[in-house]
Order: C-alpha cells, then structure tokens, then sequence
C-alpha cells in the first residue's frame, strides 16, 4: 500500500542524489572536466556495505545515495507509487557545486545549462517535475538558461536568494526574465543552498571544537546557521515587494522551498510594519497594490519543516501559505512526514489541509499539475 493514501498529495521537495560525474555527459566539451565533482575528503564513500534498497515502507527506509530512486530515474518512478504523492518537484542536491561559485561566468552559466539537462533527463515521467537552477548575474544569460530549461520541461526555476550580480532581483533589467516565467507559468523557487548561507564565519570563531551537523557530518546546518536561514529568502522577498516586481507581474508564483516556515507570520507583520512606519514618506511603498502581507500571499507559498507546528502556522497566518514537501530521499524529510504534520492539524478544517497537501501547490504550479491530480 502507498505511503500517502486517501488525498491527494502533491510534494513540493525531493531531491537527486547526484554522482560525481552527474554533469559531465550533458556538459559542452570544454567544460566536462571542469564540471566533474571532486567529493571533500570527509564525503568520500564509506567502506561499510551499503545497506539494502527497500521498496515497501520506503519513506521509514534508507535515506540519501542508498535510497530506493535517489539516483535512478526508473526507480524514482516506482518510489513514487510507494510514496503515492501525485507529482513530486526534484531539486538537485550537490549538482550544483562544481560550478555555482566560480569565478568565471562562462563556467556558471555552461553548469547550469548541464545540471538542466541532466535534470529534464532524470524527470522524464510527468510526475517528476525538473527544478531546473538559472542564475541571474547576467539577465540575458539568465533569459536564454530559462528558456532552454523550459523548452526541455522543467517545470520550475530555482534562482539564488541573492543580489544579482550588482543589482536587486527586482531591477527593471531583470523584467525579461521574470516575464518568461510568468508568461509560461513556470515558478521561481527560492531553495536552502544557493545563496541561503548568510551567517558569517566569525561567528563560527567560538573558542570550542566544531562540533558535527545534525547528521554527524561536516558538510551540513549547524544551530547557527538554522537560526539565520530564512534571512536570505526575506531579503529577497523584501526587494520584490518594494521593487515593484509583484505588481508588474502579478502571474509570477513562486516558492520558498526547505527554510522552514516559523518565521514566515513574523516576516509578514514585519513588511506591514515597515510600510506603515516608511510609508508616509516612501513614494515606491505608496504606489504598492495591497500591502506586502497580502502581495506574498497572493503569489508565494512555503514549505514548513516537518517538526515545525504547521497547525500553529496555518492558525496564525492562513492555510492559503503553506505546502507539503517530504524532502526525499534526505533524511530530514524524516521517517513520517505526513504524520508529523498532522499531529499538529488538530483544529483543522478539511478544506485547510485540502489547501496544504494539494491546493496550494496546484496554485503555484498551474495547469502542468492538475491533469496529475
């Protein structure tokens, strides 16, 4: 029997467990070498056996690389009739590192045309929907990236929750961009990873040995930077907001994907907040449609962590915010999601958690995931 059973459940995280070599065979010849993954030395594989692929029950089984589907595209495909989620966004995992930091804008741009490739290979089923990742350092790089990924179909647009370049994702040379997407329907994403990473190494300077990551590793969050994870993702928001963007397209969805979602009730009282305080004087605050609350509302939605008291989110700031995402085959997904999240939904309507597992997504995603409903 399906994991999820009874409702329609769209799940707005996974990821692929890349190999190293994942980019090269859809790189350009002058950038294969250069786009091969060389694994820090505290990820190199370990010499214990891999513990066994599990198809039943493989929400509760093993997690990351030796996950049923984590790397395999016709296994994805079985994993999700176990999970029975009707359609599924896939993020990459470490695609993305051996060029999403360079230096030389040739080489990030030749990366992400690569790891879109091999995403639209990986999520050739329908329900597999391919977040394909477009920088926006240069807006016509940026344009012609979108373009091809969605001509190949991905379904979604993963930007990092960055300044691009010298300028506010919100800039008028950037209108191209976002008005591909809002033309086609095709959704920004805003993800943990690509720009998420604010908190500066200072801080990290404590006198005390490092301790290890949640899942006793080197690469992952610690405490701290959990703490100041969404402050990318509200900076972001914020500069559309107050650039006007929203109102310009106010087609363009998009979604705030594994920052968790706590602090989403307080960063909306904070935008009305500083509307009401700049306002009088801020002509850009006056020529805004609604206030900011209701402008995120409109045209955002987000993720809660698992252990987070969803109930609690969609009580205090509406059920109309919030999505489902199980976030496998990470581990942080954890063994149950489902059933994490509904033992906060107690007060619940079934028209809230309609909005949560399905609506909400359908929302955002368009007409690509209502035939798969």
């Amino acid at each position: 029997m399906p994991y999820a059973t009874g409702r329609v459940i769209h799940d707005a995280d996974s990821h692929v467990m890349e190999p190293a070599d994942w980019l090269v065979a859809f790189a350009d010849e002058p950038y294969r070498e250069r786009l091969m993954r060389r694994e820090p030395t505290a990820a190199a594989p370990s010499a214990r056996p891999a513990p066994e692929k599990v198809i039943e029950g493989l929400i509760a089984g093993p997690k990351g690389r030796f996950a049923f589907g984590a790397r395999d595209s016709d296994e994805r495909s079985r994993a999700l009739d176990e999970l029975g989620f009707s359609s599924q966004l896939v993020f990459p995992t470490s695609g993305l590192r051996p060029f999403r930091t360079s230096s030389d804008p040739n080489v990030v741009y030749a990366g992400a045309r690569a790891a879109n490739r091999a995403m639209a290979a990986f999520c050739e089923d329908k329900r597999l929907i391919g977040v394909a990742y477009v920088p926006l350092d240069d807006p016509g790089r940026a344009v012609e990236e979108a373009q091809e990924a969605i001509r190949l179909g991905c379904g979604a647009i993963w930007v990092p929750s960055t300044p691009a370049g010298d300028k506010s994702p919100g800039h008028p040379a950037l209108d191209p961009f976002w008005s591909l997407l809002a033309e086609t329907r095709t959704p920004f994403m805003l993800h943990i990873g690509a720009g998420s990473r604010v908190l500066p190494q200072e801080y990290t300077n404590n006198g005390k040995p490092r301790a290890p990551d949640l899942h006793g590793g080197g690469e992952n969050l610690r405490f701290k930077d959990y703490v100041v994870l969404p402050h990318s993702a509200e900076m972001f928001l914020a500069a559309l907001v107050y650039d006007g963007l929203f109102d310009r397209l106010p087609e363009l969805k998009g979604g705030v994907i594994e920052h968790g979602a706590y602090w989403v009730p307080a960063f909306l009282r904070q935008m009305d907040m500083g509307q009401r305080s700049f306002g009088r004087t801020d002509p850009y605050l006056q020529a805004l449609s609604a206030k900011p609350s209701e402008i995120i509302r409109r045209q955002v939605k987000f993720t809660p962590f698992p252990g987070e008291d969803a109930g609690y989110l969609i009580r205090d700031s509406g059920a109309d915010l919030y999505m489902f995402s199980s976030d496998y085959p990470h581990p942080e997904g954890t063994n149950d999601p489902i059933g994490r999240f509904e033992r906060t939904f107690t007060e619940l309507t079934e028209a809230d958690r309609e909005l949560f597992y399905a609506k909400n997504f359908e929302q955002m995603m368009g007409e690509r995931v209502l035939a798969l409903a």
